[in-house]
């Protein structure tokens, strides 16, 4: 069991996804920056989409009621257990009664802890992620409060080479550029307005959360005669519409389908470089090929099972 001392800012669980239900209007959710979650669980002994907590900003305080081994990855965070440093990319072994506790983002904007064997929470068609607006999922649908306790699924407190456990952190840029494949619905944009889309710098607006970065910046040009409305059609994690003449970056919490023009779409790749930037970061776009976009897809596949196969972990569990 995890006793939530204070909750952070906006500490969640996730998973890799709620995948299979977008027909019934049921958003994917999930992790914002999956390769992270991915990391933090492999160190953790887990396979890559089990459910940890996602923190943003602000991290939690918490007590371990029983002893687990843990790992934290993604942004740079503060963290301390029972007074002493911890490193993001690492796992640790808490003892019954050890106190987590994770301050403010110093570079990046979210970082997961992931326990072994992983939270024994309902599932939820299929995920324990929480999807806040529909209210279901992970602990009662909503972000954790004080005074909540997660239940764990018999973890254990040491794992075979425990001082192996550890994988370097990106350096997460502020301002990055974001690798992107031409959108559907391109050709509603005129020449001009493509040309601003690259070559403009854009900035994450203070009203962007896990549904969606909401930009600031130069207005796109459409086509002439194109109001921007199409028939609605699906939307993908990093499908990035045009709705008032700047762009909105769908995320986790996205909508099932929309009806603005999507000029582009961010690579999987860049998505956990998108999900650790914060209001007021900026950023730029780049165009990439499908074939491009799919060599990097292949090389994040690889660096994680290389991951697992370092840290021995079975087959069958990633």
């Amino acid at each position: 069991m995890i006793e939530i001392l204070s909750p952070g800012l906006l500490t969640t669980v996730q998973d890799a996804g709620r995948y299979g239900w977008q027909k019934y209007g049921v958003p994917v959710s999930g992790a914002m920056d999956g390769w992270s979650l991915a990391v933090a669980n492999l160190l953790a002994g887990n396979a890559p989409a089990e459910g940890a907590l996602e923190i943003t900003a602000l991290g939690p305080t918490l007590r371990f009621s029983q002893p687990v081994a843990f790992a934290l990855a993604g942004g740079d965070f503060p963290a301390q257990l029972d007074g002493c440093p911890l490193e993001m990319g690492r796992a640790y072994s808490a003892r019954a009664g050890s106190t987590l506790q994770i301050g403010a983002a110093r570079t990046g904007f979210r970082c997961y802890l992931a326990v072994n064997g992983g939270f024994a929470l309902p599932s939820v068609m299929g995920s324990v992620s929480t999807y806040q607006k529909g209210g279901f999922g992970g602990c009662q649908g909503r972000p954790l409060q004080k005074g909540d306790r997660l239940p764990l699924r018999e973890p254990q407190f040491w794992l075979n080479a425990m001082e192996r456990r550890q994988c370097p952190m990106p350096r997460w840029d502020p301002n990055p550029i974001i690798r992107v494949i031409p959108g559907p619905q391109e050709d509603c944009f005129s020449p001009r307005g493509l040309r601003t889309f690259y070559q403009g710098t854009y900035t994450i607006g203070p009203d962007s959360d896990r549904m969606g970065y909401r930009l600031r910046g130069p207005a796109i040009q459409r086509r002439e005669g194109f109001d921007g409305n199409i028939l609605s059609d699906g939307v993908a994690m990093g499908s990035i519409q045009v709705p008032d003449g700047t762009p909105l970056i769908m995320m986790a919490d996205r909508q099932t389908t929309g009806g603005y023009a999507k000029i582009a779409t961010a690579i999987t790749q860049d998505l956990p470089a998108l999900a650790q930037c914060r209001p007021g970061d900026t950023l730029r776009f780049a165009a990439v090929t499908m074939e491009e976009a799919q060599a990097l897809a292949r090389a994040h596949a690889r660096f994680l099972r290389g991951l697992a196969h370092a840290l021995e972990l079975p087959e069958g569990l990633w």
